[in-house]
């Protein structure tokens, strides 16, 4: 199920299809001054036309450069087959979805052969295929289509520009709350570590000065040492649950087959998880404990931010790479994604560095249907 913006904005888009085809179909059947109709092709080839036309528009958000290329092909056609001419509405609602989601090089590439495909046809149909009174006003209508499409693919590269610029910001935010948590971790186990070994170094050197001479006194620094190193070994506990996700076990390094209890502790607490795992035979023990920790995290994302929610996750290899996806349904509420969105950043990282440590990479983000996404890709190579 899409999440409520996801839906209008769907919802949009279908309107503005329905609307452009009924214009077109129109357009199809419009009349001269005389009565007799301005197109005069057969019936069927408008009614494509108009379709080929509005149509694409309702999945513009999903396949934005073919909707591109499919509405200009067909407004071309209409240009060249005498269906009455406007401004190409429909191509610049799908320049402006390819400027605002396609990557920049192909962005870019695609405006410059949308741009002398769409001018060269409206001229061609004002100038030759139904003359205009001179060449200006054919160059007057070719001007106008530039524009419309021009500035709606500007518009949508300007707000992508933007949105990679706060991305960025954000991940320099995390990436500063990281280091800053990292550094307050380690200046805490060097206070542990320093002060409690110091103190067993010298009661153990007191200890081994006097075992023969004063066994009682032996004793006593042996006893020192055990209690501090138990106090040690507390208060290690105490700082490093701060890297420990909510929820995980205390006790032998986990493995891939804790990844099903993973899933039933999930599904308790509202997230209901399919599990898939398939071909992880032969993997290193380093290799499963990160498979394990990505999921656990995953997890625990999707049990803080979207329960109660769907969870999908899928752990496979092969002879290439390793795969790890986890998606999720998303929050019942807008105010649970915004809340993800503001503190989903530290995991993250956490994932990255795990999968970057063996080679791979990780993708995680909102998924454009709505709900979450991570998809972690290892190589094969070394880490089996």
């Amino acid at each position: 199920m899409k999440p409520k913006g996801q839906r209008h904005l769907y919802a949009l888009d279908v309107s503005a299809a329905l609307a452009l085809t009924t214009v077109y179909v129109g357009f199809a059947r419009l009349t001269a001054d005389d009565g007799q109709p301005v197109y005069t092709g057969p019936v069927w080839l408008g009614w494509l036309i108009a379709a080929t036309v509005g149509l694409p528009i309702a999945v513009r958000r999903r396949w934005p450069l073919a909707v591109l290329a499919s509405v200009l092909a067909s407004l071309s056609a209409a240009s060249l087959l005498d269906i009455p001419r406007e401004p190409y509405v429909a191509a610049g609602l799908a320049a402006y979805l390819v400027g605002l989601a396609e990557p920049a090089r192909r962005s870019v590439l695609a405006l410059a052969v949308t741009l002398p495909v769409a001018c060269g046809a409206v001229y061609l149909g004002e100038a030759v295929v139904t003359p205009a009174e001179d060449w200006r006003g054919a160059a007057g209508v070719a001007g106008l289509v530039l524009l419309v499409i021009g500035g709606a693919w500007g518009a949508g590269f300007t707000v992508r520009g933007r949105r990679s610029e706060a991305a960025r910001e954000q991940r320099r935010r995390s990436e500063h709350a990281l280091d800053e948590e990292r550094l307050r971790i380690a200046r805490e186990l060097h206070d542990i570590v320093s002060h409690n070994l110091s103190l067993i170094a010298v009661k153990a050197g007191v200890a081994g000065h006097v075992a023969e001479a004063d066994p009682r006194e032996a004793r006593a620094a042996l006893k020192v040492i055990e209690e501090t190193s138990r106090s040690a070994l507390a208060e290690m506990r105490r700082t490093l649950g701060v890297l420990r996700i909510e929820g995980a076990p205390l006790g032998p390094v986990p493995d891939l087959d804790g990844l099903g209890p993973l899933a039933a502790q999930a599904h308790r607490a509202g997230v209901d998880v399919d599990l898939t795992v398939r071909a992880t035979e032969g993997l290193t023990e380093g290799t499963r404990l990160t498979i394990y920790r990505i999921v656990q995290e995953a997890l625990t994302n999707a049990v803080r931010h979207a329960a109660p929610t769907r969870c999908q996750v899928t752990v496979e290899a092969d002879a290439r790479e390793i795969r790890i996806d986890i998606t999720d349904e998303g929050p019942p509420s807008a105010r649970g994604q915004a809340d993800r969105e503001l503190s989903r950043g530290h995991g993250l990282l956490g994932m990255r560095e795990r999968a970057m440590m063996y080679g791979g990479s990780c993708e995680a983000g909102p998924r454009p249907e709505g709900g979450f996404a991570v998809s972690v890709r290892l190589p094969a190579e070394g880490n089996r």
